[in-house]
Formats: structure tokens, sequence, C-alpha cells
């Protein structure tokens, strides 16, 4: 058998394959999903008291731009990741955006610990942010696996580890705009720690669902 004949052969009983959309296509698709989702729940949730005043002060509008910031960069980082031909670097740009915001809080605390003489420092437990960012995030994480799923699969550790800290940081964007917390210390360690913590679980449950989802979705796809 020829050259040309044995790759005929080989070819004639392949399943269609589909050209997967670029990055920002996908990144796209993501918000057109995230951003009404979390509109509702702050909604529901109702916006908290003196919100107005907080959008005209520096240090809420600046943490409140690099969580958005880190969600964005995450998301389009785990976009990258299941893309062979997308450099590596892209995917440590949300740990670059995620110092730079964890830098930021801290810089806040810190000032704030001073004008108040110690009281920001002051650590209360703050029980409604966990379920809050959980409520918040489990949309957009839900539609981040779909999104992954239906891309290339590549590097997916880092596409669960990216797309989780984005659906985590993007419920962060939505939090303080209907949830108060006493003290900075209090955004940094249950806040933060919540972020940190629903990364985590996201990326490792999303591994799981997404080999799930392979291994049953019929239709390739190619980058």
């Amino acid at each position: 058998m020829r050259t040309e004949e044995l790759i005929a052969s080989l070819a004639r009983d392949l399943p269609p394959v589909r050209r997967a959309a670029p990055p920002a296509t996908l990144l796209l698709r993501w918000l057109l999903v995230t951003v009404p989702v979390l509109a509702m729940v702050v909604y529901a949730m109702g916006l908290r008291p003196g919100l107005a005043g907080l959008l005209t002060q520096p240090r809420f509008m600046l943490a409140e731009l690099l969580a958005l910031t880190t969600a964005l960069i995450s998301a389009y980082a785990a976009f990258c990741a299941g893309r062979p031909d997308e450099p590596g670097w892209k995917l440590y740009l949300p740990m670059a955006a995620l110092a730079l915001w964890l830098l930021e809080l801290g810089r806040q605390c810190f000032i704030l610990s001073l004008q108040t003489h110690g009281a920001a420092l002051i650590l209360r437990p703050d029980f409604l942010c966990v379920p809050a960012i959980a409520m918040a995030g489990f949309v957009p994480a839900v539609a981040m696996v779909w999104l992954l799923r239906r891309s290339a699969m590549f590097r997916t550790t880092h596409a669960c580890l990216c797309g989780a800290m984005a659906a985590a940081a993007a419920a962060e964007v939505a939090l303080p705009l209907f949830h108060a917390a006493d003290t900075m210390m209090t955004v940094l360690v249950w806040q933060m720690g919540s972020v940190m913590l629903f990364t985590a679980l996201g990326a490792l449950f999303g591994r799981i669902t997404l080999r799930l989802l392979s291994n049953a979705s019929p239709h390739p796809e190619i980058a």
C-alpha cells in the first residue's frame, strides 16, 4: 500500500474536528455569562449602605480594579493554557496580578492601622463572606469549566488553576458591593482566604470534571 493510500485509509474514519475558539473569544463568552450573574447576585443581596460614598474613595476603587484585573487575566490565562500554540509565560500572569492585589490590600491595611491606632488590625469573624463568594462564583466557575471543555485539552492543571482563580476573583469584585467587612484585616484573612480556598478547590474539582467531560465528548477540537 502506498503512503497516500495509507494516510487516506487512516483519515477516512476519523471523527470531525472543530477549530478551537481563540482565548479572547472565550474570555468574551465567559464575561457574557459572568457579568449578568454577578449583577443579579448583587441585586438580590441588596447594595450595602454607604456604597455611593465608597465609590468615590480611591482605595476602594483600586482594590476593586485589582480584583477585576486578576479575574480577567486569570480567565484569559486559563483559555491560553488550553492551547499548545500559546506561550507558557502567559500562565504566570495571574500570579503577578494576584501579588499586586494582595500587596495593595496589605498596604491599605498598614496605612489604616496607623490612622486608627491599630483598630484596622482587629480580626473579627466574617462567616457570611465564605458562602457569599461561593454563591457569586458558582456560575462563573461552571461557565469556565464548560468553555475549557470546549477548547483544546492542553496543560489542564494550569487551565483549572487559572480558571478557578478567575471565578473566585470575579466573585470578590461583587462581594464588597453588598457586604461590608469590619476591618481591613478581615478583608485580608477572611475574604482573600476564601478566594484562595475556592481557587484550590476549583482547580481540584475542575480537573476531575474536565477529565470526565473530555472522555464523554465525541467531537475533538484542535487549536
